[in-house]
């Protein structure tokens, strides 16, 4: 099959719109953000604290991302000083069950993950 071929019937095929929302709600901090918010809603630094290695920059650009994929939803709150704080959209809800199965998966099948990794190492190493 050449890289031009129309795909079979049920073939995975991942269009670019596809590829860039999963890019933007599966990255390592987007993952961390999703599973404190499926808990409670929370405000900035609560999910700094709860996610100590995400710099502020990085939260907040994830923060900004997974809102505008309808996934978080920023809440302004009118107390002394302003507080922002975030929630999970219905949306967003939806990731979980899909999610956990990707997490499922990998537990399962990591020791075999771990010694391909080995085996790759090993054979290529310099």
């Amino acid at each position: 099959m050449t890289d031009t071929a129309p795909a079979h019937p049920g073939a995975l095929h991942v269009d670019l719109p596809h590829r860039e929302l999963l890019d933007q709600v599966l990255d390592t901090w987007s993952l961390g953000v999703l599973a404190e918010l499926c808990e409670r809603p929370c405000r900035f630094d609560e999910l700094r604290r709860a996610i100590p290695a995400v710099t502020q920059k990085s939260l907040t650009a994830t923060l900004r991302r997974l809102e505008r994929n309808g996934v978080v939803q920023r809440e302004v709150i009118s107390t002394r000083p302003v507080a922002v704080q975030y929630r999970i959209t219905p949306l967003g809800k939806t990731l979980r069950e899909p999610v956990d199965a990707l997490l499922a998966w990998a537990q399962v099948q990591m020791p075999r993950i771990q010694e391909a990794r080995r085996a790759y190492d090993d054979a290529h190493e310099d």
